[in-house]
This record gives C-alpha cells, structure tokens and sequence, in this order.
C-alpha cells in the first residue's frame, strides 16, 4: 500500500479508508509505503498485526551532514534527470519523454542502490531548466525564471522524485491510494519486477494540488514548474495503472483525459460500518449547523462561516459547531477562520471543538450537518451523517451528488448565499428535514457499507494478481486450462 501525508501518520477519510480495508482484509500482508515530510512523524493509528510501514522521507533532517557525493553510475542518470527536466518545458509537456527518463533513473537506482541521488545535481538541473524555458513560447512571454527560482524548482522535484528511487517494494500488487507521489514506487516496481499496480483516487490529486500551488508563496515560474511536473507525474501513473478505482465517477473525467485507460477504470464507493452510525435520534433544541472533517483550506471553512452569518442574520438563536482537528501546518488557516468568527461579531455563536471521541456525536450535534468543500472525492462525513439519518447541505464538488442524489441539498461551491439560503430552508422545515434525514440512511444502508467495498477491494486484489501471472507464464496456465476442460 502507498501512501503520501496520510496513513498512518495522519487522521481523515483517506485514513479512515487505509484502516478499514487492512483491518476487513486479514488474510493480506500489508507493506505500507508511507512518503512523509521529515520521516520523524509518529503514527496516528494504532496498526493491525498484518500492517508493516516503510517511511520514506523527501525533507528529512540533514544538519551536520556532508554534501552528497556524485554517484557512480552518472554517465547514465544525468541524462535521464536532464531528459526529464527538459520534458517539463516541452510545449503540451512530453509524456511519453517523461516517463522514459523516470524508467532509466529507476533502472539507474536499481543498479546502485546508494549512489541514485539527485541531490548533487541541484546546480546543473537549475541550469538546464533556465536554458530550456526561452525555447517554450508560452512560458517565456509570462516570466523567465531566476536563479533562485530554478534551484528552488528543482529542489521540490528532487525531493518530490526519492520515492522513484527508493528501493521498490516487493510485492504480488502494489497499491497507490492516491495518484501523484504516492505511484512512484509502484512505479518503480512495475518497471524492474513487472509487478501489477492499483490505483485508487478519492479526490482529484491534479485538481487539489493545483489549487494549493495557486495559493502557494512560490513565484510564478515555481509554480508553472512544479505544475508541469505534478501533471506529468500523473499521467505517468494513469497510463501505468493495471487498474485505476476511483472513489466515484466524476473522477473519470479527469482520469480518462489524463491518459488512463477507459477499459481500465472501476468505480469503488467508499462505504462505513452501520454499526457504528445509528441512527442519531432526538435533535438539538436550538437550531444548529454542525461541520466534521479537518481543518485545513480544501474544506472552505471561511464560506460557511461567512453562510452562517446570513443564518444567523434569520434565526438569532442559531448555532454552527465546528469538529475536527487542526494538521500540523494547518494552524495558520485555523487562525485566518476564528478571526473571520470574530470579525463577523459571531463569536459565541460559532465553536471550534476540535476532535470528538466518537464521530457520530458531531453529526447527532447539529439538525444540519454541512459539507463546504471545494474539492472532495465522495467524502466520508457525508456519507457518515447520511448513515446517522441527518439532513445534509453540500457543495456540488466531486462524487457528492452521486453521493446524495435527492436525499439532500446540494448547493455551488464558495457561494456563501446558497449554502445559507439552503441551511435556512431545512432548519425552519421540520418535516422536510426528517423525510430527508431518513431517506438518506436508508440510500446509506443500501449503498455505502465497508463491506462491500472491501469485498470489492478482495476481488479487485486477486483478479489483479492472476492476471498478471497468467500474462507472464500463459503455457503452463493453458496447459492447466486443458486439462480442466
């Protein structure tokens, strides 16, 4: 299993979906490759006997270290770092460019495992990028890059590119639980050990990192770099994915334009234990809105606060209550959302409660539960608060429609209006709020449960897995077939 920022060193839904297929899986191994920041993040999750993590970290802790030697097997890995780098700026960019000079870096990697470092390389990839980018009309009418910009480049791609050249797991299948860094090393097994490859997609990892580059603090020839890079990336891993399993069907879209294969894609919802999410029961006396996820930009906390206060502005006595935990890194938008609190005069009104012991409590919180995302794959607290039989307001990203169907209200994305008209129409309508709070259980129970997914995700295992060795020894297997028939 490849993960990147996310099991097991972190909470939220694509954790939550790690440990339940391990745990519903019992009979599989798992070796989880987890790429982190500084490799010294502490595991969030108590692991299951059948878990094993590998970290591998892209920023860790370098003080007092020497400067990375040039490696051996230079007359063949420049090349390749150079290749790829000049794909970047090709104009359309160059997939097929790309991805064969990862191949020849992984080959490099494997053939001397402790010299396959780019780092010494920082100066010279910086200049092939700043003599490249003229010969790109596009990009050398908008800004050329500096010096710092080039080195501040490829210093993120180096880093971002030691997961391709980590040792590559062995393993009957790997699977990435997201597109992006989280292929490499599945990459870098299908290419030296022919090994088959799952890609799984919850959101839409192009899509989110675009929007975090955008409000990112790097220059602009930064970001049209790392851009480029993240796309190719991407690219790389839908054309090489055995199979590509998104979470939901809107991802197809972006999935089948990037390259991956239509006959290649299967749609596997993400489902939750009933049991652990009965129906929530009696409602807060006081009209209140509750919200549950992390906090961090991609959930849009400012719009449904700014929402809230149209609310608040109908019904005086209403509430919003916030759950969820705050990221490592994340306490800087916190901050940004409890002064908008305060400088909207909610302050009371609107509670930061961080992480709740059981989930379901901050669900049963509120007579609405709302999702503000601007980004989502088919989010696991909807589907949660759907399962608990609560009235549900959400913005129209991702597989939420396919999600609610008309079990809720579904509203535009970062139209503050809209959310707030919907929030007033469910919390003065009683009636209409518990046909759709029961409705939606009912969708939940039929639709989204564990286990199916995680039959669906035994099955995809083993199709995966024959497949790919009756393609590597088809005699022995027709040989077989024979004396069956």
């Amino acid at each position: 299993m490849l993960t990147e920022g996310t099991y097991p060193q972190a909470f939220g839904g694509v954790s939550v979906w790690c440990d339940q297929l391990v745990r519903g899986l019992k009979d599989h191994d798992f070796d989880v490759y987890a790429i982190q920041a500084a490799g010294t993040e502490p595991a969030a999750w108590e692991l299951p006997p059948n878990v094993t993590v590998h970290g591998i970290a892209l920023w860790p802790p370098f003080a007092g270290r020497p400067r990375p030697a040039r490696p051996r097997n230079t007359d063949r890995l420049v090349p390749a770092y150079r290749r790829m780098i000049l794909a970047l700026l090709n104009k359309g960019s160059d997939a097929e460019e790309f991805e064969a000079a990862l191949r020849e870096m992984v080959e490099c990697a494997a053939a001397d495992p402790e010299g396959a470092g780019l780092a010494p390389y920082g100066e010279e990839a910086a200049g092939w990028l700043m003599d490249a980018w003229p010969a790109n009309t596009a990009l050398r009418q908008v800004a050329a890059p500096s010096v710092l910009d080039a080195l501040t480049a490829v210093d993120v791609i180096e880093r971002s590119l030691r997961p391709l050249l980590h040792p590559a797991p062995r393993a009957d299948l790997t699977h990435a639980v997201t597109n992006g860094l989280a292929t490499l090393p599945g990459l870098a097994a299908k290419w030296l050990h022919g090994t088959p490859m799952l890609l799984t997609e919850h959101g839409v990892y192009l899509r989110e990192r675009y929007l975090g580059l955008r409000a990112a603090g790097y220059n602009w020839p930064i970001k049209a770099t790392l851009a480029a890079f993240l796309r190719l990336v991407c690219v790389t891993g839908y054309r090489n994915a055995d199979l590509v399993a998104p979470g939901n069907r809107y991802n197809r879209r972006w999935e089948t334009r990037l390259g991956a294969d239509p006959s290649r894609i299967e749609t596997v919802y993400n489902g939750v234990a009933p049991e652990d999410f009965p129906a929530a029961g009696a409602e807060p006396a006081t009209p209140t809105v509750s919200w549950a996820g992390r906090i961090d930009p991609i959930k849009d906390l400012e719009t449904l606060i700014r929402s809230f206060a149209l609310v608040r502005a109908e019904l005086p006595d209403a509430r919003l209550r916030i759950f969820g935990g705050t990221p490592a890194g994340g306490e800087a938008y916190r901050e940004t959302c409890e002064a908008l609190v305060a400088g909207l005069g909610l302050s009371g009104a609107v509670t930061f409660e961080g992480r709740v012991a059981e989930i379901r409590d901050a669900y049963a919180a509120g007579n609405v539960v709302a999702l503000s995302s601007i980004s989502e794959g088919f989010p696991y607290t909807l589907i949660e608060a759907m399962t608990s039989g609560r009235a549900t307001v959400s913005t129209d990203v991702g597989g939420v429609r396919e999600a609610v169907a008309d079990t809720g209200v579904v509203v535009p994305p970062r139209e503050p209006e809209a959310m707030a008209a919907a929030c007033l129409e469910l919390l003065r309508d009683e009636a209409r709020r518990h046909d759709l709070g029961r409705r939606a259980r009912e969708r939940a129970l039929a639709n989204f449960t564990v286990d199916k997914a995680v039959d669906s995700y035994d099955a995809i295992y083993h199709d995966l897995v024959f497949r790919m060795s009756r393609e590597a020894t088809p005699e022995i297997l027709d040989h077989e077939s024979a004396e069956v028939r």
